[in-house]
């Protein structure tokens, strides 16, 4: 570890706390894994109980500071509006249900906000160097610029999917909540020396977007996680108890992702002797599990497991023969994630397992995929090439030994903690040290 005077002082902004629950907690827990506490705090705008193990400081912002946020969100919560509706709804229920769900959104964020005294007073008090955050919504941006204008910091947002592409972009509250949205986002450029997204192709059109430099900066993977695994010394043939080829989904079946790993379940029961039987077994939140189960209740290669703990995921991805990863074909999905790379891909990576990827091709996480020759991936939602795909899958253990080297060599490179979050830290010590010259 790099001595503590070369680490900035920064202060998190977003909804969520750190934590090892959600993708985005699980990438900035390992992005900033390390970091001396006395040079990180963290506000965050929900009651979620924080983890104390990377960041200690927090100031958890009273959600009254934005009552007609707080009142709507509280409606919501107690299901007057049914939120978005179940797999199994009817087209009109999807239709009026979500439609509903979208605009009480939309009221719940662009209601108005008050910066507490108290909370500028402890920011202050903090100071900080630099304002990171992932954004994600207005009200969060308007956190995030408010401080950091307060501070007189840069402010460092980080882009984990393409929502400035995507929020509000149905014209809820007659077109009020995409021009907030577009409106807040220029501030946030405005405030921005550079800025980060989730991968490469990302970055790379972001640069041309909004005309600052912008960075890559990805989930990253602990060294442990490595460990136990020799590339070309494992055993090639089925690990499953009973023989069979066992494929395994670790993830939220949200954003339409369902539909794609049913299409896997369907196509699993197309295999037939003299191929070994596989299996798929999904591991997701117990929310998913229970609203998604109906989708596959008729499909007998599935088997819905549970929710799984941080510190059961790597097991779990080692004992599986594949590991698949999915996204939806839905158009307006597609504009969501087309730039995103899942969290579970590094570790997917790391843990030198092949990847059966299922989802349009051009997505960023199917090219990285693709990229480090670690699995097959079927880009369409034809069932026959994903039949195909599987079969080789099932036929082929020392494919499946190669591709899951290739993840694991990768990963070593790629996606180590070590490295990258060495890196991230020397990025933001780069706009501290940059804005200080400014100021002097």
């Amino acid at each position: 570890m790099a001595d503590v005077s070369t680490y900035p002082r920064v202060l998190v902004v977003g909804a969520e706390p750190f934590g090892h629950a959600t993708g985005t907690g699980i990438t900035l827990s390992n992005l900033f894994g390390g970091w001396p506490a006395e040079r990180l705090a963290q506000v965050h705008l929900t009651a979620t109980a924080p983890s104390t193990d990377v960041c200690r400081r927090y100031y958890a912002l009273d959600p009254r500071s934005a009552p007609v946020d707080y009142w709507t969100r509280r409606l919501m919560a107690k299901g007057t509006p049914g939120g978005p509706p179940a797999p199994d709804a009817g087209p009109a229920a999807r239709s009026a249900r979500g439609r509903m769900w979208q605009h009480m959104r939309a009221v719940a964020d662009l209601s108005p906000l008050v910066l507490p005294r108290q909370l500028l007073s402890w920011a202050r008090r903090y100071r900080p160097e630099v304002v990171y955050s992932v954004l994600g919504s207005v009200r969060v941006m308007r956190l995030a610029c408010g401080i950091a204008r307060h501070c007189g910091v840069p402010l460092v947002p980080h882009f984990m999917d393409d929502w400035p592409t995507t929020l509000y972009a149905d014209g809820e509250l007659l077109g009020l909540g995409r021009r907030a949205a577009e409106a807040n986002l220029r501030e946030v450029m405005r405030l921005s020396r550079s800025g980060l997204c989730i991968s490469t192709p990302m970055a790379d059109e972001y640069r041309r977007r909004y005309r600052i430099p912008f960075a890559a900066f990805m989930n990253c993977v602990d060294g442990a996680a490595f460990d136990g695994y020799r590339a070309g010394e494992g055993s090639p043939g089925p690990r499953s108890a009973e023989g069979s080829v066992e494929f395994v989904y670790a993830g939220g079946l949200h954003l339409g992702r369902w539909a794609a790993l049913a299409r896997i379940g369907s196509a699993l029961e197309h295999i037939v002797s003299p191929l070994p039987p596989a299996r798929l077994t999904v591991y997701a939140p117990e929310r998913d599990l229970e609203r998604y189960a109906p989708a596959f209740a008729d499909l007998s290669a599935v088997r819905l497991a549970r929710s799984v703990g941080s510190t059961e995921v790597v097991p779990i991805l080692r004992s599986a023969d594949v590991l698949v990863h999915v996204e939806s074909f839905a158009p307006d999905l597609v504009r969501y994630t087309r730039l995103s790379l899942s969290t579970k891909i590094p570790q997917y990576l790391a843990a030198g397992r092949p990847i059966l990827g299922h989802g349009p091709g051009e997505l960023a996480s199917m090219r990285h995929i693709v990229a480090a020759d670690a699995g097959l991936v079927v880009g369409d939602e034809e069932m026959e090439p994903l039949v195909r795909r599987i079969e080789r899958l099932c036929r082929d253990p020392l494919l499946r030994q190669r591709l899951g080297d290739n993840g694991y060599s990768y990963a070593k490179v790629r996606h180590s903690r070590e490295e990258v979050a060495s890196a991230f830290a020397a990025h933001l010590a780069r706009v501290a040290g940059a804005a200080g010259e400014a100021r002097r």
